[in-house]
């Protein structure tokens, strides 16, 4: 009996978990057996694997061969399981050393010439495996600078069955030709990393940084609503007619937030890495991501799911940036509601037969809506055709509890003639405000050093109360409003996460009266002949 073993690693969405690969050859009629609950791309390894070892020009054992893929609980799917089996198979057979792959962690499909084609979820397969105590890994070469962004993981990136065996071996490297240059012809050995239609659309890198904050006509109340939920990560409604600018401001957002911190980019990249998002040539995602799905969408789309175990969907992909839904009411009501857990928590749990498992979901939300269907309807009622009840229905799509969680609520007014036709010298730029939220970022960061919490939209509301003191009379203003009903517990937390952000802006130690009634302006949208404080 001849055995050997290796380690790979089973996604579950984007947790990883080391697999134990062993091989075992033993005398008897050739057959090849997989076990360890492998789904059918997995299955399918027995043929892959049989065909590059044999195109690599090695022997294929002609004995009963047993591959087992251990712990033999855990679900396991794909096809990143190649490279691993075809190891631990030639070191059972022993033309490779099996002392040799024991601490290696091996991840990459193996086309049937014995080319190592890319896998999706590179990234987090090989932050599991260095949590696991793993420090050499074996990918494919078209990933190997998404797996050296792990600090502490030697990573061997190989282009061919034949060339690891060449490198496990202390053989000269093969001659293989590389024609991934040749002019105009498509590399197709990076089919397997993207994954076209799920379901959302986001902006690049390139449009990004041509969108700029001063481009937008007129709207002051929603540019300022936008700068302080870019400060503090406070969710965001804009309600109006069409064509006021909604869209343009919610595009615009991304490039208010601050770059993301190593951590939190790693996060982010696993996630794109898992779903085949990440953009060619960028291995790392370091800027706030935008999603903005169409209101027909799903909701194993949006908040994650489908057939067999889960995928991450927009929130998730929205992870530490912007999750716009633009037309809101339009979507599925049972859709929206859904959004209330990972609002309050960061996180989506997905429950399937086939397992559950937690997905990142801590996202900036932006909701835009027109007031009724028609668009047209207003508090002077020109040109609506709308009926009450239905633009009380139209409304009610959105509901309560989960309006309640939007810290900012601002209703965008149409763009005048003036505002539109004549040029605004005065208009700030997306980098001058940016660099306004970077500093009350780094306000609220020097305040929370000590806390579990980056930002002033995730403290609790009991720590706000407590933990750090308001002006005196600061809440007088806010202990009417609950007086009179027009305010709830939960709402009166996000008054006082939002006026902390306002004092951040503004550049003082902790919120007064005038904080606190522009962040009641921006909750309620009731103004109460109280104009908006300008920064």
């Amino acid at each position: 009996m001849a055995f050997a073993h290796t380690c790979s690693v089973a996604l579950l969405g984007v947790d990883g978990v080391v697999v134990e690969v062993q091989a075992d050859l033993e005398p008897g009629v050739a057959a090849f057996t997989l076990v360890g609950l492998p789904d059918k791309a997995l299955s399918e390894a027995r043929d892959r694997v049989r065909a590059a070892v044999v195109n690599s020009g090695e022997s294929w054992p002609q004995r009963k061969l047993t591959v087992g893929l251990s712990p033999a609980s855990v679900p396991k799917s794909g096809s990143g399981f190649d490279l691993a089996v075809a190891c631990a198979v030639l070191a059972a057979a022993e033309r490779l050393d099996p002392a040799a792959i024991a601490d290696l962690l091996i991840v990459g499909e193996l086309g049937l010439d014995g080319r190592v084609r890319p896998v999706r979820g590179v990234l987090p397969a090989v932050l599991a495996a260095a949590d696991a105590g793993y420090r050499q890994v074996v990918v494919p070469e078209q990933t190997a600078s998404e797996a050296a962004l792990v600090p502490g993981i030697s990573v061997l990136g190989v282009r061919s069955l034949r060339r690891l065996i060449a490198v496990l071996t202390g053989d000269p490297p093969p001659d293989e030709p590389d024609d991934r240059t040749a002019p105009g012809r498509p590399d197709p050995m990076m089919a397997g990393l993207t994954l076209p239609g799920v379901g959302a659309r986001g902006l690049t890198g390139e449009r990004t940084h041509h969108l700029d904050m001063a481009d937008v006509a007129g709207q002051y109340e929603a540019r300022r609503a936008l700068e302080i939920a870019a400060a503090g990560g406070h969710h965001l409604y804009l309600k109006g007619p069409p064509g006021a600018g909604k869209t343009m401001l919610a595009e615009r957002l991304p490039g208010l937030l601050p770059p993301l911190r190593p951590k939190e980019a790693l996060e982010v990249t696993a996630v794109h890495s898992v779903a085949g998002l990440l953009p060619p040539g960028r291995p790392l995602i370091d800027t706030a991501p935008y999603c903005a799905p169409h209101h027909s969408t799903t909701m194993p789309a949006i908040i994650g799911g489908g057939s067999g175990l889960p995928r991450p969907g927009a929130v998730s992909l929205a992870h530490r940036g912007v999750l716009f839904l633009d037309e809101a009411p339009e979507f599925p009501v049972r859709v929206l509601d859904a959004l209330r857990q990972p609002l309050e928590s960061g996180e989506v749990i997905v429950a399937r037969s086939a397992g559950s498992l937690r997905l990142p979901a801590r996202f900036l939300l932006l909701l835009a809506a027109n007031p009724c269907p028609c668009g047209r309807y207003s508090r002077r009622g020109e040109g609506c055709a709308c009926t009450p009840a239905m633009v009380s229905r139209y409304q009610g799509r959105l509901s309560g509890p989960l309006l309640d969680r939007v810290d900012l609520q601002v209703e965008v007014e149409p763009v005048t003639r003036v505002q539109l036709l004549d040029r605004d010298t005065t208009a700030e730029t997306t980098a001058t405000v940016a660099a306004r939220v970077l500093a009350a970022r780094g306000r609220a960061a020097a305040r929370l050093a000590d806390t579990p919490w980056h930002g002033n939209a995730e403290v609790p509301g009991h720590e706000l109360r407590t933990r750090w003191r308001l002006a005196p009379g600061a809440l007088d203003d806010a202990e009417r409003e609950m007086q009179r009903g027009l305010l709830t517990a939960r709402g009166l937390d996000r008054v006082l996460r939002v006026a902390w952000t306002v004092a951040d802006l503004a550049g003082r130690d902790r919120p007064n009266r005038t904080d606190i009634r522009t962040a009641l302006v921006l909750r309620t949208g009731v103004h109460r002949g109280l104009p908006l404080p300008t920064p």
